[in-house]
């Protein structure tokens, strides 16, 4: 069974950002916080130090019961009967076609209690498309989105900087959790993946969020947003829903073999997942270009090469995200390129012309 779900998940920190003169975009939205105003300061930091980013708007689901593991596993993609309380793994859960309906990540909680966390607002799409497999389990989905209000920590310093503000323990392997108190409130430390790199995640729930916000940032951690969390992720070839991860990619084509099994039998979408890895065929993959300018390139933007033959113009790629590249000092785009196009080197006109991007990996 399911319990109704909440009001969609807020942004829990969104004034605060406000009274503070950080760009953002309207609260409603996912990830609001765009930059503190300084996107060269905070980048900096991301790769020399540490920063704080604000995911308070990220969904969470509890699954518990009897059947709980049971249910999860012969519908994911990945592990979930082999995982250790405390232990987790990406996942996905996918179409009967073998394409990625959802991708998250699972935490095997306690016996027979798992966490769901999603990106902000897809805990009730999450709960609802679980619900429908749903018939004699022993199973309880509930969302608890509203009780969650996590802050990720990245940067090489942000472990040892992290443990001596907060005079935490920084979990010794990826998914595992340290559990302490925050100004009286419950805190959770877990390591995690963000932006393409291990990072800690810190939840103390909504109300004390701003404080712990407020002393993290003054413990030395810079505030920043997606602005910059793009530009890492971008670097790192790390895809994330909804921009780059729809239901028209199949996993490989995302570059999420982590996030699935070919040996655990069977699940949703698995016959298409193994005869992909068996036979090959895939049509496009994502992969990361350099643009020889640095305006912004809209997602849906597509991507042409000429034909060398007929000289005719081809339609080969599409652009999912876009940032800019202070390695480059020009943009750089995530696309999904066809097959026998995808070489480093590869050059491809933007849209209409005349700016290129080249392949780079």
């Amino acid at each position: 069974m399911s319990r109704p779900a909440p009001a969609m998940q807020s942004n829990h920190l969104h004034d605060l950002h406000a009274a503070a003169g950080a760009n953002l975009r309207p609260a409603a939205e996912a990830a609001p916080l765009l930059s503190y105003g300084d996107v060269p300061g905070e980048y900096a930091a991301a790769c020399r130090d540490w920063v704080v980013f604000d995911e308070t708007d990220r969904g969470l689901l509890r699954l518990s019961g009897e059947d709980a593991a049971e249910f999860l596993h012969r519908l994911l993609a990945n592990l979930v009967l082999p995982l250790e309380a405390g232990h987790g793994n990406r996942n996905l859960l996918l179409t009967a076609k073998g394409k990625v309906r959802f991708d998250f990540r699972l935490k095997h909680e306690t016996e027979g209690d798992y966490l769901i966390d999603c990106s902000p607002h897809e805990a009730s799409a999450i709960l609802a498309a679980l619900d429908q497999y749903l018939f004699n389990d022993d199973v309880v989905i509930e969302d608890q989105s509203s009780r969650c209000a996590p802050l990720c920590l990245l940067g090489p310093a942000a472990f040892e900087s992290a443990a001596k503000a907060l005079a935490l323990e920084v979990p010794s392997a990826q998914w595992e959790s340290w559990r302490g108190v925050f100004s009286g409130a419950a805190l959770t430390v877990t390591r995690v993946e963000r932006c393409g790199q291990e990072a800690l995640a810190l939840d103390a729930g909504p109300q004390a969020a701003a404080e712990l916000w407020q002393t993290l940032c003054t413990a030395g951690a810079r505030p920043t947003g997606r602005i910059v969390a793009d530009i890492l992720r971008i670097n790192n070839l790390a895809a994330i829903a909804p921009d780059d991860i729809t239901e028209d990619v199949y996993p490989q084509e995302a570059r999420l073999e982590r996030a699935f099994s070919l040996t655990k039998g069977c699940y949703i979408g698995q016959e298409v997942v193994a005869k992909i890895d068996t036979y090959g065929g895939l049509n496009k993959r994502l992969c990361a270009l350099r643009l020889e300018h640095d305006d912004p390139v809209p997602r849906g933007t597509r991507l042409y090469r000429q034909d060398p033959k007929t000289d005719e113009w081809r339609d080969l790629g599409l652009v999912t995200s876009w940032a800019y590249s202070f390695e480059d000092d020009n943009g750089r785009v995530l696309a999904y390129l066809k097959r026998r196009h995808q070489e480093p080197g590869s050059v491809f006109r933007v849209g209409e012309g005349p700016a290129t991007a080249t392949v780079i990996e």
